[in-house]
Parts: structure tokens; sequence; C-alpha cells
């Protein structure tokens, strides 16, 4: 039997995407192309906005229609939103929401019995264990591991506290089992994932705590757990994702620069640089304490790349609010920006607000703040010509004509260095090289020439 998997959305889904191919292969499903005809169509979806809502119908319903036979799922976060909602669709045939992922193949199997493609007396439930070796094989250089699940901040304009549920963190236990594995593989970085990275552990002591105490504990847990990791042989990096700005604290920052796997790369959710703004977002801090957070990292990290996610368009959001998050984004001075126009969401807060901003003038100050981005991106890569640089090299790309290794560096900056004729991609890819910077090519790639190979 052939299965066809799509990802929408975030890493965390990325993630649990290659956890169901596992089940599957180790059930003896042959993973194909989504563009390929196959017998089970899996679109992993999204629901953080609504555009995200629309794409993931718009896979849905190119599944049913590339094989009008096969069983099509629906899985994740728009199906929990669309069951709260009562909303239906005739083209899928098994909706699984998030907290069923990890029984998917029974639910599947049953369906196919059903129409006799399938003979099986039995379909037990499966665990989703670790990634196969296959699976692992197909990503890039960069292993991702969710350490965590849920969030409970409940900001005013998001829906995911709704659809993934409350805080659940993995055990240390398990996490480590998993990263020693992907070590064995041969991964040398790990990136970690969750929906709210930060809470990590936090939800051992939840129900002790109040919401200040809340606050304290986070990065406790997750401080211990980086420390572990490193100690792992064969992790040359560890990299965070998104972060919560009030654990980037004085205490926090400089134990986690003692740990010299730590990537200097560090994503802070900013949403808007108006104060007035996150108050009505529910952001429990100010644009200063944001600030002070970065200081921190700058003061502990030799030219960290600091990046983040900015909301325009939130509902009451005025000419003045929108320019002081411009004017404190080039404060910050960020590496990059991840723009995004609001995006009303069913049942928040946010969405029964007045003031609601008109679609066209979300669109001119997503413009301008793109603009923005651009040039503090640009001016955070003049950093490192004629720096030399340790970059993991991801694949051969080809660039105007000419062969290129590319991959990126501790701060996530993407690097290219020239093709070496007689040298296998194979012997280069996974492989961490100095590459001495002396140039730029075309987009974000900066252009430099292999030093030496680094001895892993």
């Amino acid at each position: 039997m052939k299965i066809a998997f799509l990802t929408l959305g975030c890493k965390v889904n990325s993630y649990e995407t290659e956890k169901m191919k596992t089940q599957f292969e180790t059930e003896g499903y042959e993973i194909v192309s989504f563009s390929e005809k196959a017998d089970v169509y899996v679109v992993n979806t999204c629901t953080v906005t609504n555009i995200a809502d629309r794409k993931s119908r718009k896979m849905l319903h190119r599944a049913r229609r590339m094989n009008p036979d096969a069983v099509v799922v629906a899985a994740g976060c728009y199906v929990d939103s669309a069951r709260q909602k009562g909303e239906e669709d005739e083209s899928v045939d098994l909706f699984i929401g998030n907290e069923d992922k990890e029984i998917m193949i029974s639910k599947v199997e049953k369906i196919m019995e059903k129409r006799g493609i399938l003979n099986k007396e039995n379909c037990p439930g499966h665990s989703v264990g670790e990634m196969s070796e296959k699976a692992e094989q197909e990503l890039h250089t960069r292993a991702y591991i969710k350490i965590q699940n849920g969030c409970n901040q409940y900001c005013s304009y998001c829906i995911i506290p709704y659809v993934r549920g409350k805080l659940e963190s993995r055990t240390e236990e398990d996490i480590l089992s998993e990263t020693k594995k992907l070590a064995a593989a041969g991964f040398h970085e790990i990136v970690l994932t969750g929906i709210h990275l930060s809470s990590f552990g936090v939800d051992r002591e939840f129900k002790k705590t109040d919401a200040n105490s809340f606050v304290k504990l986070q990065g406790k847990y997750l401080l211990e757990l980086l420390q572990k990791m490193a100690q792992v042989s064969g992790i040359e990096r560890l990299r965070l994702g998104s972060l919560e700005p009030r654990i980037i604290t004085e205490e926090f920052v400089k134990k986690l620069a003692e740990i010299p796997e730590v990537c200097p790369h560090f994503h802070l959710s900013l949403q808007s640089g108006c104060d007035a703004t996150l108050k009505r977002m529910n952001r429990h801090y100010s644009s200063q304490e944001y600030l002070q957070g970065v200081e921190i990292l700058r003061k502990y990290f030799k030219d960290p790349a600091i990046t983040t996610d900015i909301i325009v368009g939130f509902p009451g959001e005025t000419e003045e609010e929108f320019k002081t998050t411009c004017d404190f984004a080039k404060k910050v001075s960020f590496a990059q920006i991840h723009v995004f126009k609001y995006s009303r969401r069913h049942g928040t807060v946010a969405d029964r607000m007045e003031d609601q901003v008109d679609e066209q003038v979300k669109n001119s100050r997503s413009d301008r703040l793109l603009a923005i981005e651009a040039e503090l991106e640009k001016q955070y890569q003049q950093k490192f010509p004629d720096q030399t640089q340790k970059v993991l090299i991801e694949e051969p790309v080809l660039i105007e004509g000419t062969k290129y290794l590319v991959g990126y560096n501790e701060r996530y900056v993407r690097i290219a260095v020239p093709y070496e004729k007689g040298v296998s991609d194979e012997s280069l890819c996974n492989s961490l090289i100095d590459v001495h910077i002396n140039g730029s090519l075309e987009g974000d790639i900066l252009l430099g020439k292999r030093e030496r190979a680094c001895n892993l």
C-alpha cells in the first residue's frame, strides 16, 4: 500500500509527521510523494490563520482529485478547530485530531478493511515510536525533537491553546534516548521544538504554583535538559525553537552561555513593539522588558541572531501604534522578522474585539515592515565578511547555473561554498567545515571559501 504525507504549519507538525511515517513504514507501507497516486493521503494541517485553513482544505481536495478511491485523512490543528465550529468536508474520509495522531494507523486500516482493500482481522493500536532510520535519512542534517506540547498563555489572538490543549512535557529519559539515537544516526545538530518551549517541565509543578511562580520556573527544566543533551557524544549543536521573552533573565542566559553547544540564535516572539497593543494581545511583558532581554543575550553571546514574529493589523492598531512597532524593530536590530497579518480566529478574544483593521491597511503595513526586515537582515549579515564561520553543510544547490554546497552557521545564516570537483555530495553533506566569508550570492546567501574540514 502506498501512503503520501503533506505537512503544513509549524516544526512541531513536521516532527509529528515523521513519527506518523514511522508507524506506517513499520507496517510495510511505502511512503511516496504527495504528488503521486497513493492509496492513502494524510494532510497534517494548520489553523493558525485563515490562510492556513484555506490551504488545508485545498490540499485535502487536491488529494481527493489525485485518487478518488484513496483514503483521505485530515490530521492536526485544523481538524480540532473545524470540529469546534461544526464544519464538515465530504472530500475527507477520516478526521484525526492532535490527540489521536498516535493511533492513526488503526483508524486508517479500519476504513480500508470496510472497503475490502486491506485484509487484517485485527487492527491494534500502534504507539508512535522514534523516527525510523529511513525517515531520518530523508531529513536534512538538522534533526528536530519535540519536547513538549500544549500552551496555557491564551494570547487574545491565538487559537492554538484551544486545539493543542494543556501543557504536557516529555520525560528527560525519553528525550535523551531519542537524542542518542539521532546522534548515532549521524546528526550533529538538534533543534528543540514545542508549542510553548519555555514551559518545558513546568507542568510537573504547575498545580502547586501561582502565576508568578510559574514564570520563575520557566527555564529551570529546559536548562537541565540542555546540559544533559550537550553531553551526548556526537551532538555539536543545540538550537532552540521559539522562546517566551520572559524566560530571558540574567540567571538563565548566564547558565545557557556555559553550554557551548547552544547556538547563539534566539527566536523571541515579540508580536508588537507597542505596549498598548501588547496589552490587548494579552502578552505579559512590555517592550522595555523585551529590550532588556535582548541586551542580556548580547551581553553573554557574541553577535547573537535575534529573530522574531510580528503581527500587523491587530484589532485597534492605529498608524501611530504601527510606527511604534517599526521604530522598536529598528532599535532591537533583529536579524530576521517573520511578518504576519492579523487573522481572525473564531473563539478567540480578539475575534470579538471592535476596531478590526481593514485588509488593505494590513497589506500596506505588512509590506512596509517587510521592507524594514530586509534592511535589518542585510545589516546583520554585514557582520560576517572576512570572518571564518563554522558551517554545517546540508545540500548541493544550483545557483545561476553554478553548483555550490550550502549550509548554515551557528546563527542560522545561510552560507555557500563552491562545489569541489571530484568530491561526492555524500562525503560533504552533514559535515562541519570552516568557511572564510568573502562575498554574497542571490537573496540572503553569503559566499565563502572552504578553509579546512572539522574533525568529528
